[in-house]
């Protein structure tokens, strides 16, 4: 509730920062353009509920997200109307001249931008199911906002707008564009004279800024940051309840010293219920305990180091393993760090998992390794005596079937109440002496004859060590290894040393494998499939691009201003202290769209004045001219409505916001030189000519 509040009082600033942005439009214009918000918004979540999507933290941030690109059609249209007014034509004929001018290019636009959300409505994996809901938002209400754009704002413009406005406009709108003129143009005018070298210098600083990946370095999610907490009290297996009980009451004592914490609830034999969304809870275990915590508040600062402290704490509890553990966004894995060893013998298992565990907890910035066949338990093999047992005439069988009944039980009838509820009624040996040999005495075995026999005469009870858990993956014996990272590093960086030295210093013999787990498996499955969604969306946007301009010259031109973009959002991410998490690549994926967006509006007015017979030179300089605006105003929206969300620190949404903020300031002012340059060199020399080549 605290989370959903905080990115409702984010949607509240980012309304107010929109709307201070509109005011070079005049507010008749500005109150126009506003109406779209509530239209846009209401219709996309309607299509959210009807499409089955649920409203949360994800979905709200969508429209967060969205609420800086919805009113954008609705600048262009509304901005472009104004114009015509200021030329002297009636409301009615300014709306229809207006949005008939625009209407292709907004459609373009919108087309391009929802193309490049698209894709990630269809992620597979946990990753994409996690998110999914934020590209519904965005698809959903910027679908909306292109009809009320196209339809109701024309009306209301036709309405509203005052057809006797002065013509240069209001005093803000003044301001802006005495600078557009007096600075933009005559810059512009210069480095047109110079096309090759600003398009080669451009390139350069893109490729300069793709140094700083490997910087950033790479991650799935990150913590949730929320107030809580779990801290897994494992003690060796075969413990009895009272043992692990104990262990769990050493914590509790450590924890009730801490002014930070609030209270905690814990649970020995099993774990605490479904807390969060991404924590599956643990089988009942006797020597398996868990204790939640809640803290007054997460402080990105302090929090990590006092929850180092605790971990120093908890090492002084001998005989048990403790883990502390904060809540992750994301689908649930195992850990942070995971190597499963998969091999036929157990013994072979054993040893590899060791070595592994050693290489593993030498690795820097590793904490909490976890081999779970580190330790043998005592089994008890009851050494049936099957020839003995064929003497006494008892069945194949049925020693097996008389210890499953006593120890797991037996359902032998239901139990129905009045009201109708129905129980099982299930037969087995009492709970005090089902561990005791001695209840070998009590357990019967038919024979042939009728009778019964007291297993303990068919039995040599002896204790042997064994694993103490193997699972089996893929119908294979397999040891998984986890690990979590320590304070300060980041666990892509950390897993990639991991599986380096694994690969260096041990060699499984023939048969036996070592696989990565944990994020590394997940961040591979998840990145994969945004490397698809990219392609998906790139396709999709040349496509939409080679159909409206009919010119691959030109499309180019329109899409040279992606690394702009791109190179502004790596900076921006390494500013703000950020990795390259999966939501960061979702905000490029979303960059590409919004940049194309903005090229289009620039590129399509250049070939319209060329259409119209202006000069090439002079048609780029007016184009970049009277598209400024626009262009500018929706760039500014967007951002604005994309800082609360930046500012808000939070490792889910922030990245995704620098990401496009970044991008968006470096495209929105280097294209304005960059994409005229890139016309001026590739654009067609006449319309024709445009016409002939697709």
């Amino acid at each position: 509730a605290k989370r959903l509040n905080t990115l409702a009082r984010d949607f509240g600033i980012a309304l107010g920062i929109v709307a201070i942005t509109l005011l070079p439009l005049g507010l008749r214009a500005a109150s126009v353009v506003m109406v779209s918000i509530p239209l846009s918004l209401a219709i996309g979540v309607v299509m959210l509920q009807t499409f089955g999507f649920s409203i949360n933290q994800l979905s709200i941030a969508g429209f967060v997200l969205a609420l800086g690109l919805l009113v954008d059609d609705s600048i262009v249209v509304t901005e472009n109307i104004s114009r015509h007014l200021r030329e002297g034509k009636t409301r009615r004929q300014a709306a229809i001249a207006g949005t008939d001018q625009i209407g292709v290019a907004v459609i373009g636009c919108t087309a391009t931008l929802m193309l490049a959300f698209l894709p990630l409505l269809f992620l597979a994996e946990g990753a994409g199911r996690f998110t999914r809901s934020l590209p519904a938002a965005v698809l959903f209400t910027v679908g909306a906002s292109l009809l009320v754009s196209l339809t109701i704002i024309p009306f209301l413009a036709s309405r509203v707008l005052s057809k006797h406005e002065n013509p240069e406009g209001n005093i803000f709108l003044r301001v802006v564009m005495a600078a557009i003129h007096g600075i933009y143009r005559p810059i512009l005018h210069v480095a047109l004279q110079r096309p090759l070298l600003i398009v080669i210098i451009s390139m350069g600083a893109f490729a300069a800024s793709l140094l700083l990946i490997p910087r950033l370095g790479l991650s799935l999610f990150p913590p949730a940051e929320t107030p809580q907490f779990v801290v897994d009290v494992e003690t060796p297996d075969g413990n009895a309840l009272a043992e692990t009980d104990r262990a769990i009451r050493a914590v509790e004592a450590i924890l009730a010293r801490q002014p930070q914490v609030e209270w905690t609830m814990a649970n020995t034999g099993r774990g605490n219920p479904r807390i969060f969304y991404n924590i599956i809870p643990e089988e009942n275990r006797t020597n398996y305990g868990q204790v939640y915590v809640q803290i007054k508040k997460w402080d990105p600062r302090e929090t990590p180091r006092f929850l180092d402290g605790l971990r120093a704490e908890f090492a002084k509890i001998p005989g048990t393993q403790i883990n502390l553990r904060v809540f992750e966004n994301g689908p649930p894995i195992e850990a942070p760090i995971a190597v499963r060893i998969s091999g036929p013998d157990i013994a072979t298992l054993k040893e590899l998992a060791r070595q592994a565990t050693e290489i593993i907890e030498a690795t820097p910035g590793t904490r909490n390794v976890i081999n779970p066949v580190r330790l043998d338990r005592m089994d008890l093999n009851l050494g049936l005596d099957v020839e003995k047992a064929a003497l006494l005439g008892v069945p194949a069988g049925a020693m097996d079937t008389a210890v499953r009944t006593a120890l797991s039980g037996d359902r032998v009838a239901e139990f129905r109440e009045a009201d109708g509820d129905e129980f099982p009624v299930v037969v087995r040996l009492p709970l005090n002496i089902r561990n005791e040999l001695a209840a070998l005495d009590r357990i019967y075995v038919p024979t042939s004859a009728g009778e019964g026999v007291p297993l303990s005469q068919l039995t040599t009870p002896r204790f042997e060590p064994g694993p103490s858990r193997i699972d089996r993956i893929n119908r294979e014996r397999t040891v998984t290894i986890t690990g979590f990272t320590a304070t300060g590093f980041l666990t892509s960086q950390v897993s990639t040393q991991v599986y380096a030295r694994l690969g260096e210093q041990l060699k499984p013999p023939p048969g036996y494998a070592i696989r990565a787990g944990g994020q590394a498996e997940a961040q591979s499955r998840s990145f994969a499939n945004l490397g698809t969604a990219i392609i998906i969306a790139l396709f999709g946007i040349m496509a939409v691009l080679i159909l409206e301009f009919r010119s691959f010259k030109v499309t180019g031109v329109v899409a040279g201003i992606i690394p702009l973009g791109v190179m502004g959002g790596l900076v921006a991410l390494w500013l703000a202290g950020y990795s390259l998490a999966f939501t960061a690549v979702i905000g490029f994926i979303a960059l590409i769209g919004i940049e194309i967006k903005n090229s289009i509006l620039l590129v399509d007015f250049t070939s319209q004045l060329r259409a119209q017979g202006v000069p090439l030179r002079e048609a780029i300089e007016q184009a970049g001219e009277i598209r400024f605006l626009p262009v500018l105003l929706t760039s500014i929206t967007a951002i604005g409505g994309l800082l609360p969300l930046a500012f808000e620190s939070s490792g889910l949404y922030s990245p995704l916001a620098w990401v496009i903020i970044g991008g968006l300031i470096s495209s929105t002012l280097l294209s304005r030189f960059v994409t005229p340059a890139m016309y001026l060199l590739l654009a067609p020399r006449d319309e024709e000519h445009d016409d002939a080549e697709v």
